[in-house]
């Protein structure tokens, strides 16, 4: 039986937020009724009215334990005002592509620090101001800039970098975060260019203290295996200083992304300070995390041992394009991702091989990253192997693990014949593990909307003006899927695949649309850039 807690009263700035949004919705749906904020004059493909029936039954089937910013009675104006729309051949993704935003939608609340997301529901001990926690941040950021409304990423980035009386928040740096590079990604599909060089300060300080609290003198930085977020693992401690592919593989990309945005502020010298501070990380991380006998990136002991377990934050310096893309010799390391006795598992990708003597050792609802299957994980893991696929090209791996490790990550987000998202399951019966009290009930701790959009459709944003898009679902799966209302460098994007053209009576193929007008199209399932008008 879960707890069930009564809502609290919305202040006066949350029911001005809730009129603020409802008025927009409002206002465009009283112009052009049952569609998305946009209608067939505007090149629109998908009308909200035909998915609502998924909020519907998402509203049906819970008791609201917690309410914020914006109720399950409300969901569905707001969804329909924030969130691109997408249709597919297999019903259980499409749900489960709304049911993630609906789930979302119950984690914003609006504080006097301005809009922020939760990772619990329910309180934890753990949590800093508003019962956030910085772990899965830089996955709320992804997700969430996607939505119309920038309101809510921006307050939440400014939040983790000001929200302590203009100081970061509090308890920022209780885990590991690749937030700054987050913040970019973000500005690729906003083009903010105002809203990042601001912070360029923040992201600087930020850095330079990441450097003096997990910096070793050779270079890399260690963390606690519970301040990565993965307590309990094989390879981890709560008190030994160890070298592990998360935090630098974060650092790497945070000093990347530093550079980046400072390019854009024109301030060559932190560019060129943090382009180095990159490069420097990188010859560090080859050079003294890939365990050649194991091939695979692997954590390196305080005793300056390499630890015994391939672990799935091997994968994480993929995600980030950390790996030299010119040695052949990393392409080892995913043949563990298809293999049983690594790491795929019936109900998803493990966190430690499975081959392993301490595999799934450490007991049971104790937040255990010995193996068992965390979203989290998982998130991280489908990132990486994207990258792997389409800019280094390995034949270790393909497309069809892509999409069949997606399609698990699907499957798996169920209970009671229900959709479901809680802190991790089982690897071989799909059970959810730790759901006490409802502590995990809803919990924000990896994405699924981004990892639609940038993975299985394929939108990889950039800073310049030309739109790239580079599906990869495999060709004969589907014949037909449309991702609609995309808001993106300020215009709006419909990316649609119509095998025969039968579908949506556009042609058939793949098009990229920006504002109703074709910029892209290509008749195989494959990679196109358009450049918007």
């Amino acid at each position: 039986m879960e707890h069930r807690l009564k809502p609290e009263p919305l202040r006066h700035r949350e029911r001005s937020a809730k009129r603020a949004w409802l008025a927009r919705a409002g206002a465009c749906c009283a112009l052009l009724p049952a569609l998305f904020l946009c209608g067939p004059a505007c090149g629109a493909v998908l009308h909200a009215a035909a998915f609502a029936h998924h909020i519907e039954r998402f509203n049906s089937m819970e008791d609201e334990n917690v309410t914020n910013l914006v109720s399950n009675a409300e969901s569905r104006e707001w969804l329909r005002a924030n969130i691109p729309l997408f249709e597919c051949p297999d019903r259980e993704v499409e749900e489960m592509y709304y049911f993630r935003w609906w789930s979302f939608r119950k984690h914003l609340k609006q504080t006097p620090a301005g809009f922020v997301f939760t990772e619990f529901l329910t309180p934890v001990s753990h949590a800093g101001d508003y019962n956030t926690v910085s772990c899965a941040a830089s996955f709320h950021l992804a997700e969430a800039r996607w939505l119309r409304d920038r309101r809510y990423a921006d307050d939440y980035t400014r939040y983790w970098f000001r929200g302590d009386n203009g100081r970061p928040a509090r308890k920022f740096h209780n885990f590991s975060s690749w937030l700054p590079a987050a913040v970019y990604d973000h500005y690729l599909v906003s083009q903010d260019r105002e809203f990042v060089t601001n912070l360029l300060p923040d992201l600087v300080a930020d850095y330079r203290l990441w450097e003096q609290e997990r910096q070793e003198t050779n270079g890399l930085f260690w963390q606690f295996d519970v301040r990565d977020g993965m307590e309990e693992s094989i390879s981890g401690s709560r008190r030994n200083r160890n070298l592990r592919p998360t935090i630098n593989s974060y650092m790497f990309a945070n000093a990347r992304a530093i550079a980046s945005i400072a390019r854009i502020a024109g301030n060559a010298a932190v560019a060129e300070e943090f382009d180095a501070k990159a490069k420097e990380l990188r010859q560090r991380v080859l050079a003294n995390l890939w365990d050649d006998e194991a091939q695979f990136f692997k954590v390196r002991l305080d005793n300056g041992r390499f630890s015994s377990a391939r672990e799935a934050i091997g994968f994480i310096p993929w995600m980030f394009g950390l790996p030299d893309p010119g040695d052949p010799r990393y392409a080892a390391a995913w043949l563990q991702f298809t293999d049983p006795g690594g790491f795929r598992a019936p109900f998803g990708i493990t966190t430690a091989e499975r081959r392993h003597p301490e595999f799934r050792s450490h007991g049971i609802g104790t937040c255990e990253w010995d193996g068992a299957v965390w979203p989290f994980a998982t998130s991280q893991t489908l990132y990486a192997l994207a990258n792997a696929l389409r800019d280094y090209r390995y034949s270790t791996v393909s497309r069809e693990d892509y999409f069949d490790a997606f399609l698990t990550y699907v499957r798996s987000q169920h209970a009671n014949g229900k959709p479901y998202i809680g802190e991790y399951l089982d690897e071989t019966s799909g059970a959810w593990i730790n759901g006490r009290a409802g502590r995990s009930r809803y919990y924000n701790h990896s994405t699924f909307g981004d990892l639609l959009i940038t993975g299985v459709v394929g939108l990889r944003p950039r800073a310049d003006d030309q739109v790239e898009v580079d599906p990869l679902l495999p060709s004969p799966v589907w014949d037909w899927f449309c991702l609609d209302h995309v808001t993106y460098h300020g215009r709006t994007l419909t990316i649609l695949w119509d095998r025969d053209g039968t579908r949506y009576g556009r042609g058939a193929g793949l098009q990229v649309l920006a504002d109703g007008r074709q910029i892209a199209r290509s008749e195989k399932l494959e990679r196109v850039i358009g450049r918007l008008p």
